[in-house]
């Protein structure tokens, strides 16, 4: 299957959503490369990156669930590059 290398921005601006955030991304776990995390006390928010190798409909459905959570808001940039899934070429 053809992946692709994104980037998911997120802002949380209500911490009631954290929670269920949290678990949507440990569901789409074995796509994440990796996360970064920052609170920004001073706006009471939270800022969050999220590096992912997916296909694109994955990624847009991550994006997706994250961004339908209250007081959540994402946006998605993806590399031109395509590649192969590895878990697909071993098989």
């Amino acid at each position: 299957m053809e992946t692709r290398v994104a980037i998911i921005g997120i802002i949380v601006e209500e911490s009631g959503s954290v929670e269920k955030l949290n678990h949507i991304l440990h569901d789409y776990g074995m796509y994440i490369i990796g996360r970064m995390g920052l609170p920004y006390r001073e706006k009471g928010i939270s800022i969050i990156s999220i590096a992912m190798d997916a296909p694109q409909d994955i990624i847009s459905a991550l994006s997706g669930k994250l961004g339908k959570l209250p007081g959540v808001s994402t946006k998605a940039a993806y590399s031109k590059i395509f590649g192969k899934n590895e878990k697909d070429e071993s098989q």
